[in-house]
């Protein structure tokens, strides 16, 4: 809007920027008592300002160049220019020594009011006192400085302390590009946008796998407690030079039980946060999005210590450096380098826990920061009866000790997941024998509905010859009826034949190597 005062010429001011010096050049402007006159309200931005065809006031910038630290050299100059000038331009360097002062001590109130008389003082000796251009000039820059001074500080004010204002002698830009970590984590919506996409990493619901349900793996089950779960249960034993393990590395042929003993972890770890992390969390398209990727992760787990990062299948991610590979894949394992074991970064309560089937092809310097390189073998006997055992549950079957005993020793070689996928086919066998009968039998058994009770008129298949066989399919039977013949040893034994193992000789040299070299059993 434009504004015009009496003899005064025009005055331009943005429609929401204060009044103040319009109002100023309104009031009797000839009045000695001038200061006095002039209201306190506080200060806005004012936009650029014509007194008598000239500048006056020029637009205030939010960079903050002058503060409390300049205003021993700004004062200076201006005590140079009111030796000449008159009362009132001694006035305003008084005032605007003072609300530094204050500045400096962190009374923003009232350095805010100081700046505020102060610019008044000097707009009246500019305007009647101040002889020449130079020395209109040199006010006239002063002034703006500490106009923008007290725009920061009464923006400071308004909001509270949640923000704190620019330092003196710190433009908005430079403060921007040095915010604390504080201000930065929470302001920063790339970051906020990073952390919220890797949030869906963060096991919420825990797996119910207990140690017991991982057979065999003692030496591997004993360090991820030394790693976990004594530290968080007993502290005090961790402290000085005793610290915990900060990266344990699974190694092993595939099928060995790897990821189950990490959900094993997440489950007994009751107080710590479980990261599960692969390569499709962050390997991102966009240029350079990977590796913030990996360290907003390890900031992530940093704000829920404790905290553990299980990346699995590792190697598709930290493999050897090579010419040949991308220059984001580099980024990727240089972030990672410097995250693990990086200067700056405290990993206090934070455990990685990597699982490989191919560790021979792992970066050096990654392998290294896995303090613990643990190899997760293929089952001995006693560990393939426990699995026997724990896969068939509470399956109804017919099979002995001695069957199961049998068993594990016929299944030499073979991995944990190779006997989870034999005993998964026997346990189909009753289904089949089910779809493939044409004759059922009348049984006595638990009913469906409520297994405490027991009915006589279920039906199970069964050969034509046997005694009581009814001619009928699986389709004349009613879903309620059906009673599921038990797993034989026979079903045991014709699965035992189309399931083979899955693990070759030759990955088991190079794993054997690799244990030789850098590892230990599990």
């Amino acid at each position: 809007m434009a504004l015009r005062g009496r003899g005064v010429g025009e005055w331009h001011t943005q429609t929401d920027s204060q009044i103040f010096f319009i109002v100023l050049l309104q009031l009797n402007i000839q009045s000695k008592n001038f200061p006095s006159m002039i209201p306190t309200s506080p200060m806005k931005r004012a936009s650029t300002t014509y007194i008598m065809g000239r500048e006056a006031v020029v637009t205030a910038v939010p960079d903050a160049r002058m503060g409390a630290v300049e205003s021993s050299a700004a004062t200076a100059e201006l005590s140079r220019v009111g030796m000449a000038a008159g009362t009132t331009l001694q006035k305003a360097i008084d005032l605007v020594t003072k609300a530094t002062e204050e500045d400096t001590k962190k009374n923003y109130e009232e350095a805010l009011r100081l700046y505020e008389h102060g610019v008044e003082y000097f707009l009246h000796a500019m305007k009647y006192e101040a002889q020449g251009e130079r020395a209109k000039e040199s006010i006239r820059t002063k002034c703006n400085q500490y106009l923008d001074r007290a725009e920061k500080l009464k923006a400071y004010i308004t909001k509270g302390k949640g923000k704190k204002p620019l330092k003196a002698g710190e433009s908005d830009s430079k403060n921007n590009d040095k915010k604390s970590d504080s201000d930065s984590d929470s302001d920063d919506p790339e970051k906020k946008k990073l952390q919220t996409k890797l949030e869906g990493a963060i096991v919420v619901e825990k797996p119910c796998v207990k140690w017991a349900d991982v057979a065999g793996l003692e030496g591997a089950k004993e360090a991820l407690k030394e790693a976990v779960i004594l530290p968080i249960k007993f502290p005090h034993l961790f402290t000085g030079k005793r610290i915990p393990w900060k990266g344990i590395l699974l190694f092993g042929p595939p099928g060995t039980g790897k990821s189950f003993l990490a959900k094993a972890v997440a489950t007994e770890a009751n107080n710590s946060t479980f990261f599960s992390v692969s390569s499709s969390d962050l390997v991102s398209k966009w240029l350079g999005e990977s590796e913030k990727l990996v360290r907003n992760l390890f900031e992530l787990a940093r704000q829920h210590k404790p905290s553990i990062i299980f990346i699995d299948e590792v190697d598709s991610l930290c493999s050897s450096r090579s010419d040949n590979e991308s220059e984001s894949a580099r980024r990727i394992k240089t972030e990672f380098l410097v995250q693990m074991q990086g200067v700056g970064n405290d990993n206090d309560g934070i455990l990685v826990l990597g699982a490989t089937n191919i560790p021979w092809v792992l970066d050096a310097a990654i392998r290294r920061r896995f303090e613990k390189r643990i190899y997760i073998p293929l089952p001995e006997e006693q560990a393939r009866l426990e699995m026997f055992k724990l896969h068939l549950g509470n399956t109804s079957h017919t099979l002995t000790e001695d069957d199961l005993k049998k068993l594990a020793k016929n299944t030499e070689g073979y991995s944990g997941a190779d006997i989870s996928i034999v005993v998964r086919d026997a346990l189909m066998q009753p289904v089949r024998k089910v779809q493939t009968a044409t004759h059922f039998r009348c049984v006595r058994g638990p009913s469906h509905a409520d297994p405490s009770v027991t009915v006589n008129d279920l039906l199970t298949p069964c050969s034509p010859g046997c005694p009581g066989a009814i001619e009928m399919t699986w389709v004349n039977v009613e879903g309620d009826k059906l009673f599921e013949p038990p797993v034989t040893m026979s079903d045991m034994m014709r699965s035992l034949v189309t399931s083979k193992p899955t693990v070759n000789d030759e990955d088991m040299a190079k794993l054997d190597k690799f244990t030789k070299d850098f590892g230990q059993e599990g």
